[in-house]
């Protein structure tokens, strides 16, 4: 049988589908009007500062944008993060929570922004919920611990016009320890390598996508995992990516939902995961060209053999170059698969847009 909380989020779904096609066509429309708007008000990506388009066109795509925030126990944030989220000028607000035990419900439900209940297990199970539940063209997503500041989303407006998917790069140095600085840098530069991708957080939980290219995501393999999967979708789907800087900040109580050093050992095999999945040919030749290093190791103790004592190894040497090989052969492999996968990608990119 459906829960009650089940049935009234279908029919505010039911309510809210009746004005697709009015807010698809209102998509198109502003994505015209950024596209026309003179090239000096559009700064490049790698910006610091918030793109200067028209004030009424801002108010517009605010109105299209639905903000959802996944929720655990989340009753000492979420009452302050709402109003935040609010006064920067989205009105449009859906809180899936994960069955709290705590006040969360009933600190949300007096705020006028739509609460259901996920289906599914972990974040990704949330996030699928509230990608179902929602009828405007664009969807953000924020955590519910009050550690992103919701104004920042203003900065992803400016790029709706040429991106499916804009990541918020966190700007850490003030409220991240250096072990979660030093693992988010791990994560991040092993997801770029094994994708062929330029990302500069991976981990970051707020950014803003297409909700077309939400709507076909799949989060059943990684449950846990689900900011690696998005992008991994999107990668492997050609949509358009890229980042803002967004500010980050400690979250606003209670404690967080993950163990630091089981979160990251998890993400990181995700990666491996993800690359044998969607990118098996340049896993693959990215380990191949690990060879390198043994073979390094081998010839330089030769080579150190040789010229300290005088004695040729010729076992090592064999060694060595058998690995160099290897590893020469892997990362020629790996180079050219990463770029076959551009190439892909840019068809695929300019396909859609015919």
């Amino acid at each position: 049988m459906i829960k009650n909380d089940q049935k009234s989020s279908l029919k505010e779904g039911v309510a809210y589908g009746s004005r697709q096609g009015e807010m698809t066509d209102f998509r198109d429309e502003v994505r015209a009007q950024l596209t026309e708007e003179p090239s000096s008000t559009l700064k490049p990506v790698a910006r610091t500062e918030v793109s200067v388009i028209p004030t009424d066109t801002i108010a517009k795509l605010r109105e299209q944008v639905t903000v959802v925030i996944p929720t655990l126990n989340e009753e000492e944030a979420i009452g302050t993060l709402i109003e935040e989220v609010k006064a920067a000028g989205y009105n449009n607000v859906l809180v899936v929570d994960g069955y709290s035990k705590d006040g969360t419900r009933k600190i949300v439900e007096p705020r006028g922004v739509r609460f259901i209940l996920q289906e599914g297990a972990g974040k990704a199970g949330a996030l699928a919920t509230g990608f179902r539940s929602i009828a405007t063209p664009y969807v953000a997503v924020m955590d519910g611990d009050g550690s992103y500041v919701p104004s920042d989303m203003d900065r992803f407006l400016p790029s709706l016009a040429r991106f499916d998917f804009i990541k918020g790069v966190r700007n850490w140095k003030e409220s991240m320890s250096r072990t979660h600085r030093f693992g988010n840098y791990i994560i991040t530069t092993t997801f770029n390598l094994l994708f062929g991708t330029n990302i500069g957080d991976i981990c970051s939980g707020m950014y803003m996508i297409d909700a077309e290219l939400a709507r076909q995501l799949d989060f059943s393999k990684h449950p846990l995992t689900a900011e690696q999967e998005i992008i991994a979708q999107a990668v492997l789907a050609s949509a358009k990516i890229t980042s803002v800087p967004i500010n980050y900040r400690k979250r606003f109580g209670g404690k967080s939902k993950t163990h630091t050093w089981r979160q990251g050992f998890r993400d990181l095999v995700t990666n491996f995961d993800l690359a044998r999945t969607h990118n098996p040919i340049l896993l693959f030749s990215f380990l191949a060209t690990l060879a390198i290093l043994p073979a390094l190791f081998f010839l330089g103790y030769a080579l150190f053999q040789f010229l300290a004592h005088g004695n040729f190894h010729g076992g090592y040497v064999l060694a060595g170059l058998s690995f160099l090989v290897l590893g020469a052969q892997g990362f020629t492999v790996a180079t050219i698969a990463s770029m076959l996968r551009r190439i892909e990608r840019r068809l695929l990119q300019a396909q859609r847009q015919s």
